[in-house]
């Protein structure tokens, strides 16, 4: 028996039929007999014929295409073939063509850097060469290190402790810091280490501290701390000058230099090598880390901050400005990551004299043992301050000799 299908079967296959054969109506449209095209012009273009404008407005009509000043047309010709699209316009800004702006900062008609090509690379713009050399090589590279100076701290106080003073305190002081290069130091430090913490929180803070305290809260965290480096940078610059001013006197090379370098100080043998006021290693991170790495971090944070006068503050020279900052902070960094390490608990006795600026005798003799015979003869006086010694501080000095 032959199924026949029902009515309401055949009656919406027509209803869509009648649909398509009308949507194709409306879209075929013939030329208006009163206003005929004008001679010579291109064919409408596609998805606009009969004044119906299709969704693509950036798609090329055929026949547009095929004229050979295509190339050459301004953006208001190209309006008329394909309305909406801006692609010179964007092919100019690749090129770095400037446009109008009324901002009075350079570059601020440029909305991107220009695209130049690298040989033998596959970067394309400035901006990019800058981020790959941030993200692929500062960044990696720079915490590698900071990494591994910090293991090397813990496995060598794992291995040795504190330095200790081996005689016994004399109840004599010394003074070995005044009043005013304990307040510079402490300036220079506090700034230092505001700018370290901030510095490493906004450059690998996605990678340990990100994870654990979220989104927001990071990036409450990493905008209050970028405006903590900005402001304390400036601070720094300026305790910086006083301290190099202050200490570059005692930190002059000298020949005893030469035997503490070549013997490590005496920190694997447990031998002290005798010293001026400030042994060679000391004097390395003044040179290196407070003087020469100091003043370009300084130098290009400044450019960073636009503190600069008369300096172009382009795109160009601030990533150029960021790569030199960066890796010299990372550097100055773990050159003072042992200067603090020797500075607080790798020496006993160290902490105290930057607080107090008192230190014993004996701890004098055994670490500095140059100075203290400088002392002892007459060419160095034990107290500089005006004023007699203060008994809290001459107290705990001896103290801090005996821990």
């Amino acid at each position: 028996m032959r199924r026949v299908a029902s009515p309401v079967f055949w009656s919406a296959a027509l209803l869509a039929i009648s649909a398509g054969w009308a949507n194709a109506q409306a879209l075929k449209v013939e030329p208006a007999q009163d206003d005929p095209a004008p001679a010579g012009a291109s064919a409408p273009a596609n998805g606009q014929v009969g004044g119906i404008r299709g969704a693509n407005i950036f798609e090329i009509a055929p026949d547009a295409s095929k004229d050979p000043k295509y190339s050459e047309q301004t953006n208001a010709e190209r309006g008329k073939v394909q309305p909406g699209n801006n692609a010179p316009m964007w092919r100019d800004v690749g090129k770095g063509v400037t446009g109008y702006s009324s901002l009075p900062y350079p570059e601020a008609g440029n909305l991107i850097q220009p695209f130049v090509n690298y040989p033998g690379s596959r970067l394309t713009n400035a901006g990019e060469a800058w981020r790959q050399v941030r993200n692929n090589w500062i960044i990696p590279y720079g915490g590698s290190v900071l990494l591994i100076v910090l293991v090397a701290i813990g496995l060598f106080y794992a291995a040795k402790g504190s330095i200790p003073t081996h005689g016994a305190p004399t109840g004599r002081v010394i003074e070995r810091f005044t009043y005013f290069e304990r307040a510079a130091h402490w300036v220079n430090a506090i700034a230092f280490v505001a700018l370290a913490i901030s510095g490493i929180v906004m450059a690998f803070g996605k990678f340990f501290l990100l994870p654990i305290i979220g989104s927001t809260l990071f990036g409450w965290l990493t905008y209050a701390l970028k405006n903590l480096h900005n402001f304390a940078g400036p601070l720094f610059a300026v305790s910086l000058l006083v301290v190099i001013v202050t200490f570059v006197k005692d930190n002059l090379p000298a020949k005893e230099d030469i035997q503490w370098l070549l013997k490590g100080g005496g920190l694997f043998s447990g031998v002290e090598v005798p010293s001026h006021r400030f042994n060679a290693g000391e004097k390395v991170v003044f040179w290196a880390g407070v003087f020469f790495f100091g003043l370009i971090v300084v130098g290009s944070g400044l450019f960073l901050d636009k503190l600069l006068p008369t300096v172009d503050y382009t795109r160009g020279n601030m990533q150029v400005a960021h790569m030199i900052h960066a890796s010299a902070a990372v550097l100055m960094m773990a050159l003072f990551m042992g200067h603090i390490y020797l500075g607080t608990i790798g020496m006993k006795g160290a902490y105290k004299a930057m607080k107090t600026g008192y230190v014993d005798e004996t701890w004098a003799k055994e670490h500095h043992q140059l100075w203290h015979d400088d002392i002892k003869a007459g060419k160095i006086p034990a107290q500089r301050s005006p004023g007699p010694i203060d008994a809290v501080a001459a107290a705990e000095a001896s103290n801090a000799v005996k821990a």
